[in-house]
């Protein structure tokens, strides 16, 4: 454990490297800045998720949430085929 100083009173608090650790004099975060990276962060990698074609939501039919299941099996094959032949490709010639 360290300390760090808060962004927003300027004094000295105990931070256990925790973005979302507060301050023990103004109770606002120590994260500051970093703290609003890692939740814009986490809400877009949240947005591409459910952007994603095989993405299953709750509210799928159970045909749906299969079909989706087998498509994600079957982009999760082709990916490791062109990876191992991608693979192959640099290990030939050396």
């Amino acid at each position: 454990m360290g300390e760090k100083k808060c962004p927003h009173c300027g004094k000295w608090s105990d931070w256990n490297q925790n973005y979302t650790d507060t301050c023990t004099h103004c109770g606002k975060p120590l994260g500051g800045t970093d703290l609003e990276y890692q939740e814009k962060r986490a809400a877009q990698e949240k947005a591409n998720e459910e952007q994603w074609v095989f993405y299953i939501k709750e509210s799928d039919s159970t045909l749906v949430k299969r079909l989706k299941a087998a498509g994600n099996f079957f982009y999760t094959i082709y990916i490791a085929i062109i990876t191992f032949i991608a693979w192959l490709i640099a290990a030939l010639p050396g």
